[in-house]
């Protein structure tokens, strides 16, 4: 049984406040989604705001307590104004997802100066402003807990996508010399790295390559459990990694892709 399915009087996150960047779809939605249905009050970040409509309208038929903000997470100054009124509303941040990301398949010869600083912004500024600005939170309570969404593809390369690679292994590190930082003060700060999952950046890899939705999945299925993730499988093992259950857990890198990486 799936973390999503366990009843409420099982709720992993009971009373405690997220703040899940790149909410609107994919990956941070079933975040969204699953950390609500654990007990926790949720703000879901994004920039596109019919997305978190979407989102706020789930959420809020079964109950669940999400407060939405449309935000361009690069922006220290949006960054700022979310966690102050994060703060100020419920009085407390226990978790910090950074999920926001983009990809672009391209090789070096091909992305732009402007590609190359827009993908790490989003990819990688972005985990730095967040992380920055809820960590003296933490710190203060005592506790805490920082995930950052990473991939595969920041521990080995990939064809054609040199600034999604770049920027998510960055990522990886960025973690690692966080938690030695932070683990002293309570805060606990891990990084999630998912193979191939069937989200919408997925279907735009296909078209970026002018591949077949279709055949760019079922090739992306190649791996030894013979298929690629569902955003809600990446979710369970998130909820692992911010809950009291991984309270012994911090500056790694937790692998969810099927077995893509095993024989690598």
């Amino acid at each position: 049984m799936s973390a999503s399915e366990t009843s409420s009087a099982a709720q992993r996150l009971a009373g405690q406040v997220a703040v899940i960047t790149g909410a609107g779809s994919g990956i941070g939605r079933a975040m969204a989604v699953l950390f609500t249905r654990q007990g926790a009050a949720v703000a879901a970040v994004d920039l596109d705001a019919d997305r978190l409509e979407n989102l706020a309208q789930q959420i809020e038929a079964e109950g669940g307590r999400l407060a939405t903000v449309r935000v361009d997470v690069t922006r220290s100054e949006d960054c700022k104004t979310t966690v102050h009124r994060v703060l100020e509303d419920l009085g407390r941040l226990d978790i910090l997802c950074n999920n926001a990301g983009i990809i672009q398949r391209a090789s070096v010869l091909e992305v732009s100066e402007e590609d190359w600083d827009h993908h790490m912004a989003v990819n990688l500024k972005s985990v730095f402003l967040w992380s920055r600005e809820v960590l003296p939170q933490m710190i203060a309570q005592g506790r805490g807990a920082i995930l950052n969404t990473a991939s595969g593809w920041g521990l080995t390369g990939g064809p054609r996508a040199v600034t999604y690679c770049a920027s998510k292994g960055a990522v990886i590190q960025l973690t690692r010399a966080m938690a030695i930082d932070h683990g002293p003060q309570g805060v606990r700060i891990n990084c999630i790295c998912p193979g191939d999952t069937d989200t919408p950046m997925l279907h735009s890899e296909a078209d970026q390559l002018g591949q077949d939705s279709a055949m760019f999945l079922d090739s992306a299925a190649d791996r030894p459990l013979g298929r690629v993730g569902s955003p809600e499988e990446i979710a369970d093992a998130a909820l692992f990694l911010v809950s009291d259950e991984a309270s012994f857990v911090t500056g790694t890198a937790l692998v969810v892709d099927g077995g893509g990486l095993a024989g690598g």
